[in-house]
Order: structure tokens, then sequence, then C-alpha cells
């Protein structure tokens, strides 16, 4: 790792998630108002990494169009048949050539994963001096996770997989989490031998480790203590769920800030919005996009707000704005609907903007 950051963080989405059943490509799913994509490339880019590098499975299906459009600086490599995620890094060694320095490997799928803890586990993979880290959580049930295997001095020898594991090893409790910190050269050598005895017949990016195990190398951990923050989002149940994990993350981050939410559970804060202190949300409220409310202003109850600006001490009640600029005393509401383009305006700050009104 350079003094800016990793040499690389390599994202696989090339994953069809046909389990979600829409013809949205699961990382193109939003939470809280980005797509699961939009969320791992975030906490990744608080590495500053010197190379961001995508695995998708077409450069002209709908993951590399948008992530063309969304991250300019980000390298699309194709892996054209699901080989398994060994097979994805491999295909990247084999694109791009060798990658000298620490090389972070994460899914596309993990919206709840923050940038700190991208930065303990590359921490913890130099302070170790190891050829492989991997980020571990210890799971409440660890079925269809790998279970971390330990030699007899308590080294990670190897990872096994739930469908590969015998009942002594699905009793361990300690898994990995799939996501990785690698060195470069040394991963750019193992990936080319690992092995497809398995059975699901595809080259595991987990099998690493034990190679280089093997070889007499150091493989570490670096534990992440938040169950929830590692989780893959694999179908819709497991997609409402992340979005109220990450929605109570928000709610608390602005309520630390002076904001007030009435309550909580009925609230929804999309991760553009901002906030001022003073804010007061009452219940049955949504806030998404790029919406701005400005000191001691009152949303709701009752109001969706997308892309709206609201000023300071403004009263929205029970209404839906939509890309509308609502002015510092304006009282809009009860049951105005403010389409793209409206202003509403303080008239000694008790205006009230009429029901429905049109731009």
């Amino acid at each position: 790792m350079s003094a800016s950051g990793p040499a690389a963080v390599i994202i696989l989405a090339a994953g069809e998630g046909t389990r979600m059943r829409t013809s949205t490509p699961k990382m193109l799913n939003e939470v809280c108002g980005a797509t699961m994509l939009e969320h791992v490339v975030m906490a990744a880019r608080e590495l500053s990494p010197a190379r961001l590098i995508l695995v998708v499975s077409d450069l002209d299906g709908q993951v590399a169009r948008f992530a063309r459009a969304a991250f300019a600086d980000a390298e699309l490599v194709v892996q054209e048949r699901r080989g398994g995620t060994g097979h994805a890094v491999r295909t990247v060694v084999e694109s791009l050539g060798v990658i000298h320095g620490t090389v972070v490997v994460c899914f596309s799928d993990t919206p709840l994963m923050r940038g700190s803890t991208f930065a303990m586990l590359v921490a913890e993979h130099q302070a170790q001096d190891a050829a492989a880290t991997v980020l571990t959580v210890q799971a409440p049930d660890p079925t269809g996770y790998g279970r971390i295997i330990r030699d007899p001095a308590g080294q990670v020898s190897g990872i096994i997989e739930q469908a590969d594991a015998t009942p002594e090893q699905r009793a361990i409790t300690e898994v990995s989490s799939g996501m990785f910190a690698f060195d470069g050269d040394l991963l750019a050598d193992a990936i080319k031998r690992v092995p497809t005895a398995n059975a699901a017949g595809e080259e595991y990016l987990t099998e690493v480790p034990a190679i280089l195990h093997a070889d007499g190398y150091r493989v570490g951990t670096a534990r992440c203590d938040d169950y929830d923050e590692v989780q893959g989002v694999n179908n819709q149940v497991q997609l409402a769920q992340a979005r109220r994990v990450l929605n109570d993350r928000l709610q608390h981050r602005w309520m630390a800030t002076g904001v007030t939410i009435v309550d909580p559970a009925s609230t929804w804060i999309d991760v553009g919005v901002t906030l001022e202190s003073g804010v007061r949300i009452e219940p049955t409220t949504q806030l998404e996009g790029s919406t701005a409310v400005a000191a001691n202003a009152t949303i709701g109850p009752g109001c969706l707000l997308r892309d709206t600006t609201v000023g300071a001490g403004a009263t929205v009640l029970k209404s839906v704005c939509e890309a509308a600029v609502i002015e510092a005393g304006a009282v809009v509401g009860p049951f105005a609907h403010l389409t793209p383009g409206a202003f509403a305006a303080s008239s000694g700050g008790s205006q009230q903007a009429d029901p429905d009104k049109e731009s």
C-alpha cells in the first residue's frame, strides 16, 4: 500500500443475482437512494486506491453501462463465464497483469460495508506483514459461510466452504466474509493454482489462503465486529433488511447532530439528503434524493420530499414535494403537491402553498 492507499480494489460485480427475481441486476438495486454497487464503491474510495477495478459479465450489459457513467475512473474486466470468485480474480490478473502492492477484493452486493472497515482490513494486513488477510466475523449462524481453519499454532491454514466442510468444521463460528487484502505479487502466483475439486466445481478465492499458507507465508485476519456489515444481499427480503439497517445508521448520524426524528420506525432518509441542526421530522416522512433541509424547519407528518430544498424555519405538512424550492419561513400543506420547479414563497413566514399546485 502506498501513502495514499492500496494499489487496487477489485469489486466482483459479475453475479447474475437470479434470486432477486427482477430484471434489474442485483448490485443495481437501491438501498436508501443509491445502488448497492455505489455503496461499495463509496466505501472503497475511502481507501484512495490507485486503481478501482470492477469485474463484470458483459461490457454491454446494464452493470457495465452504469459503471461507465457513474465511475469514470474504474477499469472494467469481463468475466465471460461464472467460474467462481477465484476465476474472477484470475481473469483480472490475466487481463491487467500483476498488480504490485496491496490488493483488496470485495463484493458488489454488500451495501452495509463501511470505509473504516476496509481501512482496518488494510491496516491489519500491513501490521501483520501478511501475504493475505481475510476479513472475518463471528456468525450467530454460520450456515452458508466459509469457516476459518487454524493450525495448531493458531495461524490461518485455510478456509473451508459450507458444502465441503465436515460436521466438526461446520460447528466453527469464525467465518470468512469473502473479502481480503492480498500481496498482489503473491496473489498473482497463487490464483493460478486454485483447484476446482469442490462441490461446485468452481475456482474459489477462499482457496488462496491455504495455498499461501502451504507456501510458508503468513495469512492474517482482521475482525469485523458488526455482523450486519458483511452481509451480502441475495433476495428481496435481505434487500429490505439492508435498507432498514442503513436507514437506522443514517438516522442515528443525523440525530447526533441535533436533528429531531420523532418516529424513526416510520421515517426514511436517503444517503444524499442533508439536514441542519434543529430540523424536526415528524412521523411517516420520506426524504429522498438530494433533499436539503435548513435549520429549524419542520417536515411532516406524512410528507414525501424528493430533491427538494427547504429553507430555515419552514414547515411542510402532509405534502409531496418534487424538485421544489421552499423558502425560509414558508408553510406548505396540508395536502399540497409541489411539482418540479415549483417555488413556495414566505409571506411573513406563514404563506401556504395551494393543494396540488403545479409548477
